[in-house]
C-alpha cells in the first residue's frame, strides 16, 4: 500500500507538487489525470526519490521512505516506470530483463506477462517497435516483484491497440494483489481499467473519485482539468 500525506516538492526552489494527499491500496489501480504540465510526473518523481520531497511524508506498506535513495525505495518494493521507453539499444531483450534480476535468474515469468517477447528474445530492444520496447521495460520492472508500479505515459507514441493491451496488463498487475498508480494521457482507457482516480491541477489534486463515476465524463474532465476556463496549467 502507498500511503502520501501533504505532500509538496519543489524544482528550482518553485512548488511543482502541492501539499497533496492520497492512499492507493494493494490490488488497486488509481489514475492521476490532467493536463501536460500539472505535476504529475513531479509527483511520481518525488514518490520514487527523483526529486526530493519538500514537505510531508510517503509511505510504503507502514515504512516511511522519505529520504531514501531511489534504489533503495526500489529494493523495497517501488517500481517507477519513466515516461518514455528506456531499453538499452544495444543488448537483446532478454538481456535488457536480466539486467533487472542477473544473469543467473528465471526470468520466465516476464514472457508469460508478456508472451510476444518470447519470438523477439534474441532481437536487439533498438529494433523492436514502440509497443515492444513498453513490454520490455514494464516486464523488466515486474521482474523485481515490487509491491507498488508508478506508470507515466505508457501509451505515448502508441497505437490504440497497444495501448490497450499495456493498460490491460496494468489491471492484471493490480489483480494479482499489486498497487497501482497510472499517469495516462488517454483519461477514458485510463478510467476503463481502475478503481479510483486523481485529477491533478497547478500541482494540486483537485479532484478525487472512484473511477466509474468520471468514466463517459468528457465535459466534467475538461472542467476539472482546466479549473473551469481555458487555462492550460503551466
Amino acid at each position: 500500500m502507498l500511503v502520501v500525506e501533504h505532500l509538496t516538492a519543489k524544482r528550482a526552489d518553485l512548488p511543482v507538487v502541492r501539499d497533496v494527499s492520497f492512499a492507493v491500496e494493494a490490488g488497486q489501480v488509481c489514475a492521476l489525470l490532467g493536463v501536460n504540465g500539472a505535476g504529475k510526473t513531479s509527483l511520481l518523481e518525488s514518490l520514487s526519490g527523483v526529486l526530493p520531497i519538500a514537505k510531508g511524508d510517503v509511505q510504503l506498506d507502514g515504512v516511511r521512505i522519505n529520504g531514501w535513495r531511489p534504489d533503495r525505495r526500489a529494493r523495497a518494493g517501488l517500481a517507477h516506470v519513466e515516461e518514455g521507453r528506456s531499453v538499452f539499444p544495444a543488448m537483446t531483450t532478454e538481456q535488457n530483463l536480466r539486467v533487472a534480476v542477473g544473469t543467473r535468474a528465471d526470468i520466465s515469468a516476464a514472457y508469460a506477462l508478456f508472451p510476444e517477447l518470447v519470438k523477439r528474445r534474441d532481437v536487439r530492444a533498438g529494433l523492436l517497435s514502440g509497443g515492444e520496447q513498453q513490454m520490455v521495460v514494464v516486464a523488466r520492472a515486474y521482474l523485481r516483484n515490487p509491491k507498488v508500479f508508478l506508470f507515466d505515459e505508457l501509451s505515448l507514441g502508441l497505437a490504440p491497440a497497444i495501448v490497450q493491451r499495456l493498460l490491460a496488463t496494468v489491471r492484471s498487475l493490480a489483480d494479482d494483489g499489486r498497487a497501482v498508480l497510472l499517469v495516462e494521457q488517454f483519461a477514458a482507457l485510463a478510467l476503463e481499467v481502475s478503481d479510483h482516480a486523481l485529477v491533478m491541477r497547478h500541482g494540486e489534486i483537485v479532484h478525487s473519485a472512484p473511477a466509474q463515476t468520471l468514466r463517459g465524463q468528457e465535459a466534467l474532465l475538461q472542467d476539472l482539468y482546466l479549473g473551469g476556463d481555458d487555462e492550460a496549467a503551466a
